[in-house]
């Protein structure tokens, strides 16, 4: 059930990311879910780098963590695809 719930957070933090970045993404519903996912590892790893904590569970600053993430991954795909 925790695969489950993290792929959930995965759509929406991807869902977001894609609706914050200016730009037009041709990517459909899986890539869209592993950009959140990406995202959400590459947040965690950016927010631990900074010394701004860890990432833990679902809750409000692990959320804005993984947007931030899919928001850098989204940038960066858009530059290395075009």
């Amino acid at each position: 059930m925790n695969f489950l719930s993290w792929i959930i957070f995965g759509l929406i933090a991807g869902v977001l990311a894609k609706w914050v970045m200016p730009g037009t993404y041709n990517i459909g519903f899986i890539m869209t879910i592993i950009l959140g996912i990406a995202g959400s590892v590459v947040g965690g790893y950016i927010s631990v780098f900074f010394g701004k904590g860890r990432v833990d569970g679902f809750n409000f600053g692990s959320f804005v963590v993984a947007v931030i993430g899919a928001m850098v991954v989204l940038f960066l795909a858009g530059k290395f695809a075009g």
